[in-house]
């Protein structure tokens, strides 16, 4: 008892040192391996043999407040090192966490840590996607106000983010529900109202008549019917809010060209915008050579030709038909179903003046999204058969020169025009007037953002009956929500309810008005917010462009494939837009995307379409079956959902395996960008357990090494051992530059754990007298543990504990005074660039390894020179001297040669 009190209090003391001042040379003075030890090192100076799951647990609890007391908040003045923006995409606050969020920010948090390591100023910022309509519906349907039911399930999730160790940058977080957040999403939806790219026109809503209220698409059944009074839903056209995002439709095509390869998202956000060849322009209407108060916009894809227009098609689906316009009686009375319909209304053209008649196409469907099309028979043969067929005249405004050019003829001052300047000079001038000429695609469609809807950024306009819509001065805002208090999920917007919310002065001529009360859609709000963490305590503006500018871009974006072309398209319009408001020097938000694949769950269905929960299920046959029934049961793997059986809950996992197996298992069981299969008895969960072990038995062997009566002395090592000692010392060296290259070029990390996996295997393999004597074993050790700390940072730093107070060190180049978190990233020995003189090169026959000779490395590239060599070598002369040689491949890289002789 006398020893193993001594022994305590000695590790007690060695341990205080290590915490709580600068470290000290310490002799050691006996053996520190105990054979099972109920806690750990750090707590009690005793080294525990195995890695058990209680020594698990222990280094967890030990480790997991101490690992977040080591993050420091970054500091706005210190510009001094690079910087580092990893972002996840924030989550809604729905009350819990599902495996997803596991994976996304299990990768950012471990991107983090590396970036960190190197060196970098690194921002992991994490916030709330709080608006939504998951919480009116949970105030309908419990009583609640979606702001108390908001925040306590935020609450709950950031302590769910706690417990599994990630380390965000919290002195950032933002969460859009907020005044002091949705302020600044009413500043810039003022901004874009200013620059013309915010108006209102009628559109098409989902719209129940039961209950006579807007419904959101995911609120109508597969039956097309309201979830909430069951009723048949039908198409209604009500006045809505929209952001011209086709005014940028061009430029945001033409940059992704500048961007890297982002895993086929780039293709897909290509295809969303669609080919940019043409434009809309405005049109005022007329009845009977009476102007009336309507616009049309319509879309041509040869705007060059325009003063060849002979005519404008409208589909029969058309809002003019089937909304509130003022014309909707005289078009219904035009149109014949089936038949190219002329009509007694004319459009003029407010770029050229020119007036054409308009016309209801009999066919439904226009190209791409359209609805609306203005016909040039010049440039269209179905435009000239319909002008022909209804008699329509038009002018000829193209001629080809001998040389093949198009030039513009009958065009007022474009002509003379090639077709290519006229594009840009009718465009431009469309532009300038503010009457169309953006140039877009047929497909792509302004974004539609009004909501109907209590729970939502509210849109900072009023209307006043003299003056219009008139937006809320900037220092007037926020425009903040009115408090209700109940929410019966009828009638229209929540927000009109609130009488003495709505009624209020006009800004401008100071008249009685009325507010908006539609609210923004939640995409306005994660539009920007990316922006706002590079400043999230501003009060004065959105963000400081200075912070903006030393942040952005993005050098990193982490998030699901699901929110690949409408977030992202939308966060890089609101970029766009405020780099052309001198609000930030880059266009484009984000430099490096990583869009990860899904967690899947195994899913048992009968062939009605239900799914059965585990516990229904009878898994003792060879084929799953009900277990009531005895039907044979579909099996298929499908993305985790409550509604299907197959979730997983990350706490439950946690608590069985610990933070730093789930991590491992995570990025060990697929490349980010593939799917997960959640199934815990696969060969990567096994793995990642093996690993942790065979970590802590390495460390073990060393410190039991090193802690023993023998001095290490690197000279005592033989020639064979130095040779031992020269290959850990190579592959420790291949292990970093490919580790490295994992995180920061193909973020491949289940590539990167195969690597650390190998080097560890290489190490355990090492004679005795290696461990103790060489400077290699050591330094690849330290290198290991270090790599595998952002990905497994509790046992990590444990096992950094023990070896930090290892006597007598033989690699000077770490900081052993603090945590492995907290070392710089290994970097690759100079010397292991150096070429040597002489390469050993693998002499191969028909596949087969045969051995290797000396070939002097000026050479060691010419295949000619190194054949010749072989045949003189004394294994060529044995070996190949009088056989038939077919063709020989010579290999630089790996150093080898293959001959294909005739056997």
């Amino acid at each position: 008892m006398a020893s193993v009190r001594k022994t305590l209090g000695f590790y007690a003391s060695l341990l205080k040192r290590q915490l709580t001042s600068r470290p000290d040379v310490i002799k050691w003075e006996m053996r520190v391996i105990l054979g099972c030890a109920r806690s750990i090192y750090s707590a009690t100076g005793q080294w525990t043999k195995e890695y058990s799951l209680q020594t698990r647990k222990d280094v967890e609890k030990w480790w997991h407040q101490r690992i977040k007391e080591q993050v420091s908040p970054i500091s706005d003045a210190d510009k001094s090192k690079p910087k580092f923006y990893v972002l996840s995409m924030f989550p809604y606050p729905s009350g819990k966490l599902h495996m997803g969020h596991v994976r996304v920010y299990t990768l950012s948090d471990t991107i983090a840590r590396f970036q960190k390591m190197r060196g970098m100023q690194v921002i992991n910022p994490m916030g709330w996607d709080a608006f939504g309509l998951p919480a009116e519906n949970a105030a309908i349907e419990r009583n609640l106000h979606p702001e108390s039911w908001t925040q306590s399930n935020i609450k709950h999730m950031r302590k769910q983010l706690d417990r599994l160790g990630l380390c965000f940058s919290w002195d950032r977080e933002i969460t859009t529900c907020l005044p002091d957040y949705y302020k600044w999403t009413q500043y810039l939806f003022i901004k874009l109202y200013e620059a013309g790219l915010a108006y209102q026109k009628e559109a098409l809503v989902n719209w129940d008549p039961v209950d006579q209220t807007v419904l959101a698409n995911e609120q109508v059944d597969e039956h097309g019917c309201s979830w909430r009074s069951g009723a048949r839903v039908e198409q209604k056209y009500l006045r809505q809010w929209f952001i011209k995002t086709t005014a940028y439709a061009k430029a945001m095509q033409d940059s992704l060209a500048d961007l890297p390869d982002w895993y086929g998202i780039k293709g897909m956000q290509a295809h969303w915008i669609g080919d940019c060849v043409g434009c809309h322009l405005d049109f005022t209407l007329k009845v009977a050579g009476q102007a009336t108060a309507e616009k049309l916009t319509a879309y041509t894809a040869t705007p060059e030709a325009i003063y060849g227009t002979s005519h404008l098609a409208i589909s029969p689906s058309h809002r003019l038909l089937h909304g509130h316009s003022s014309l909707k009686e005289t078009f219904q009375k035009a149109l014949i179903p089936g038949t190219d319909c002329l009509t007694p209304v004319t459009a003029v053209n407010m770029l050229t003046q020119q007036e054409v008649p308009v016309l209801i196409r009999a066919k439904a469907d226009f190209e791409g999204s359209l609805d609306s099309k203005i016909g040039i028979p010049s440039t269209s043969s179905e435009d000239a058969i319909l002008a022909q067929n209804l008699g329509l005249p038009y002018a000829e405004v193209l001629e080809t020169l001998p040389d093949g050019t198009e030039r513009l003829v009958n065009s007022a001052e474009f002509t003379g025009m090639t077709r290519q300047d006229a594009f840009q000079a009718l465009t431009q001038e469309a532009r300038r007037k503010r009457v169309g000429g953006d140039v877009t695609s047929e497909k792509l469609r302004d974004w539609l953002v009004s909501r109907q809807r209590y729970w939502g950024t509210p849109i900072p306009i009023v209307h006043c009956p003299a003056c219009g819509p008139v937006p809320i001065p900037l220092e007037e805002l926020p425009v903040t929500l009115p408090s209700i208090s109940s929410f019966t999920g009828k009638g229209g917007s929540p927000l009109a309810t609130a009488s003495e919310w709505v009624n209020c002065c006009c800004p401008r001529c100071k008249g009685a008005a009325k507010r908006e009360t539609d609210t923004m859609d939640t995409f306005v709000d994660s539009a920007w917010y990316y922006f706002r963490y590079t400043d999230p305590q501003n009060s004065g503006s959105p963000f400081r462009a200075a912070m903006a500018d030393f942040w952005m871009p993005v050098d990193l974006y982490i998030g699901g494939k699901e929110h690949a072309v409408m977030h992202l398209f939308y966060a890089r319009f609101l970029s766009h837009f405020c780099h052309d408001q001198k609000m930030v020097k880059h266009r484009e938000p984000f430099l490096k995307l990583l869009a990860q694949g899904l967690i899947k769950g195994q899913t048992f269905r009968l062939r009605s379409g239900q799914y059965l929960r585990r516990e229904e299920i009878d898994l003792t046959g060879s084929v799953p079956v009900h277990s009531k029934t005895r039907e044979a049961l579909e099996v298929t793997w499908e993305k985790m959902s409550k509604s299907k059986h197959n979730g997983v809950d990350p706490e439950d996992v946690v608590g069985q395996y610990g933070i730093d197996t789930i991590r491992l298992y995570i990025l060990f069981a697929a490349p980010p960008e593939k799917d997960i299969l959640w199934d815990m008895k696969t060969d990567a969960l096994p793995g990642v357990l093996r690993w942790q072990q065979r970590l802590w038995s390495l460390t073990t062997r060393f410190i039991e090494a090193r802690t023993s009566e023998k001095v290490p002395r690197p000279q005592l090592l033989n020639h064979k051992e130095k040779a031992e000692a020269r290959k850990l010392w190579e592959y420790k060296n291949a292990v970093i530059s490919q580790v490295t290259a994992h995180f920061t070029e193909d973020f491949s990390l289940n590539s990167a754990i195969s690597q650390l996996m190998g080097l560890s295997g290489a190490l355990s393999q090492a004679s005795q007298r290696v461990v103790l004597h060489s400077p290699e074993f050591e330094d690849a050790l330290c290198a290991l543990l270090v790599m595998a700390a952002p990905m497994a940072p509790h046992i990590t730093s444990e096992l950094w504990a023990g070896l930090a107070l290892v006597p007598q060190k033989l690699c000077a180049h770490y900081a052993w005074d603090a945590g492995v978190l907290l070392q710089a990233w290994p970097a690759m020995d100079p010397q292991f660039f150096e070429k040597p003189d002489v390469v050993e090169m693998a002499v191969l026959i028909n596949n087969k390894a045969c051995g290797k000779i000396p070939v002097p490395q000026h050479v060691a590239q010419d295949q000619d020179k190194v054949h010749e060599l072989v045949l003189q070598s004394e294994l060529g002369v044995r070996l190949l001297q009088g056989r038939s040689i077919k063709k020989a491949f010579l290999s630089p890289r790996t150093a080898l040669i293959n001959f294909l002789v005739q056997e």
